[in-house]
């Protein structure tokens, strides 16, 4: 009977493993990012082909080692992700805006710059993960690049965040510095940004298309960015809008998802 029980035991740990690798794998750098949510366990140990309690051992193990995060009554989350020292000098940094104008010789300055604590949309306080109705640092400015509108930029800022004094913030906006590089250099450890991309149209008599000097109905780029630090939380949310033409944009790609194959599958190679 003992020598049964020894073997049924370790036979759950060889399973425990084998799940502890696979879900290793399918959360490894290519795949997912910080930040990311995880689908239901009862969706992982099914795609595993294991038990939920089985599953639950696997995930304590990378909890334990932050590459997960446990959140309770929101779910599970991708943590901190080992990145192989072999591929840690070919992975791009994040790069603002302002950074790139200038690498490109144009002078970039920030005007009409406003700098206050507001209430947070309710899209905003759910991005930066925030109660509803929590007040934020909104930063709010026209971006020019050789002195014509090239932006209208709003970020908020989470509470969190270490920044200057308000005098030396708005110095360094009105400079051209971005809210990124300042948010970087306060000593934040941001990891990535998650980016969307949609088309915009802007009329003369509205907010942003006075900002930006639009003289009839004219298309834009409008760029969100949520900012992310090291295990995932939220730092800074931005809403860019750029006319036609006015800067150089860049958009990098990373591979798709990789599928989480059974542990049977594992167990067979």
């Amino acid at each position: 009977m003992a020598a049964k029980s020894a073997k049924a035991a370790t036979a759950r740990v060889s399973v425990v493993d084998s799940a502890e690798i696979s879900l290793r794998e399918w959360l490894g750098p290519g795949n997912h990012r910080p930040g990311d949510r995880l689908p239901p366990e009862q969706e992982i140990a099914t795609m595993l082909g294991i038990s939920r309690g089985t599953l639950r051992l696997a995930l304590e193990r990378l909890a334990a080692n932050g590459e997960i995060v446990r959140r309770q009554g929101s779910g599970t989350y991708v943590g901190r992700v080992a990145v192989p020292a072999a591929f840690s000098e070919g992975l791009e940094v994040l790069e603002s805006y302002a950074s790139l104008a200038k690498r490109q010789g144009h002078s970039v300055k920030g005007r009409d710059v406003t700098i206050a604590q507001r209430r947070a949309p309710g899209f905003v306080a759910e991005a930066l993960n925030l109660r509803k109705g929590s007040n934020a640092l909104c930063v709010e400015r026209t971006l020019l690049v050789d002195r014509a509108p090239a932006a209208h930029m709003r970020d908020w800022i989470h509470p969190s965040v270490p920044l200057p004094s308000l005098e030396r913030l708005t110095a360094d906006i009105e400079n051209g510095q971005m809210m990124l590089d300042i948010v970087i250099g306060a000593g934040v450890p941001v990891a990535f940004a998650r980016t969307g991309i949609r088309p915009r149209l802007l009329e003369p008599g509205e907010e942003v298309g006075a900002a930006l000097g639009v003289t009839r109905t004219t298309g834009a780029l409008e760029i969100t960015e949520t900012i992310h630090i090291n295990d995932g939380d939220a730092v800074q949310y931005s809403i860019d809008v750029f006319p036609p033409g006015a800067i150089d944009l860049h958009v990098l790609r990373g591979v798709g998802d990789r599928e989480l194959l059974p542990v049977s599958a594992r167990s067979s190679e």
